[in-house]
């Protein structure tokens, strides 16, 4: 991994008053002093960014344990084509209040002059909430991308904030094949958590992963991830409700094994034996893979002890792209369980073969061929993106 360089970030008296960057973390590896416009370091107290003004995101920003980010309505942020050295952590006890609207989004962007995936790392957000385990030990784990910060807790109902009608763009920077950054990390976020009205665009990893915690999802959308669309695992235990995942034709994967939907019980298959293993429900999805001579490696693959209960998905494929399972609910570390259910429409136009269902665990698979279903990407008029 990495390290990461910090920023302190000092205020001048006639901005932002009674918000602070603490400099504690400091490697002295950057002597710039940045002004308010110019976001990394801790995030130590609260920040309002205010609409009408362009921000840059210059290095890591981490919002410390009772400080709130607050971003305005239509406030753009520009961040630094910096790979992993750049994104931002909002920790347990941390909020972020990033409430867009259908005509003003909040964008989260590259500033590169010809942008790019992986350009930066994207928001990761740590709650309390619980996360699979072995019986006995605490609910505590270490962020992928930073070892030293914890998410995780016993507190369903956690609250870390609102993330609404807002666009992630060009993230998702590789750290090496273990670990990295998706466009939106949800780290043990706890169900008070408002999370709705998402696009994620042209990422180098993961659209959205779900690393435990209780929180509630709708209205994502997800464009050109080079890997998985959308990722559950570590004991999720939410519902996500209309989720739409493209890859468009020129695009390419970075790794061997892209699928629409990955979701394992516990961390990796690494702990089969733990307790509160993923447990979860997707209502509405579609999955396209529209990447001639681009192969997807599941459909839907759920494994290493996940129950999942999906319903109304729809699976197509575009002319000249593959996919090599349909639908996978066997792994080397685990199959899915019993109690998973699936209800799916696949187009079998374009190669698509919808026999072909992985099912050891004997699960409930309802598949179908059709040209209907799925989300409704009628809600994403907002970003502007054309179906």
């Amino acid at each position: 991994m990495r390290k990461i360089i910090l920023t302190a970030l000092t205020l001048t008296s006639f901005i932002f008053s009674g918000c602070s960057l603490d400099d504690d973390d400091n490697t002295g590896g950057n002597t710039q002093q940045p002004t308010i416009q110019d976001l990394s370091g801790n995030l130590t107290s609260d920040l309002r960014l205010i609409a009408g003004t362009d921000y840059n995101l210059t290095g890591a920003l981490f919002v410390k344990s009772g400080a709130t980010l607050t971003i305005d309505a239509g406030v753009t942020i520009n961040a630094l084509a910096g790979g992993t050295d750049v994104y931002i952590l909002v920790e347990r006890g941390g909020k972020i209040i990033a409430d867009g609207t259908a005509a003003a989004p909040i964008k989260f962007t590259s500033s590169a002059s010809s942008p790019q995936a992986g350009d930066w790392g994207g928001l990761i957000i740590n709650g309390n909430a619980p996360l699979s385990r072995q019986n006995g030990s605490s609910s505590n784990a270490a962020t992928e991308v930073n070892n030293t910060i914890f998410f995780g807790g016993d507190n369903i109902g956690d609250n870390s904030g609102v993330v609404d009608y807002v666009i992630l763009e060009y993230t998702g920077a590789r750290i090496d094949d273990e670990a990295e950054h998706n466009g939106l990390t949800l780290n043990g976020v706890g169900n008070g958590t408002t999370i709705s009205n998402i696009a994620i665009l042209h990422g180098d990893d993961d659209a959205i992963e779900f690393f435990g915690g209780t929180v509630n999802a709708s209205n994502i959308l997800v464009v050109n991830a080079k890997d998985d669309m959308f990722d559950f695992t570590q004991g999720y235990a939410g519902t996500c409700t209309n989720l739409y995942g493209v890859r468009e034709n020129g695009y390419v994967a970075v790794t061997s094994d892209p699928r629409g939907i990955e979701a394992d019980g516990n961390l990796d298959g690494n702990s089969p034996t733990d307790i509160n293993q993923s447990v979860f429900t997707i209502n509405k999805v579609t999955i396209i893979n529209n990447a001639s001579g681009v192969n997807f490696s599941d459909g839907i693959k759920v494994r290493r002890g996940a129950t999942a209960t999906i319903t109304d998905a729809y699976v197509m494929l575009g002319a000249g792209a593959t996919m090599s399972d349909f639908i996978d609910l066997e792994d080397s570390k685990g199959n899915a369980t019993a109690s998973t259910s699936i209800t799916v429409v696949g187009n079998a136009a374009n190669g698509l073969d919808i026999s072909d269902v992985k099912n050891t665990p004997g699960a409930t698979i309802n598949a179908t061929n059709g040209v209907a279903g799925g989300a409704d990407a009628t809600v994403f008029s907002w970003t502007g993106y054309n179906f």
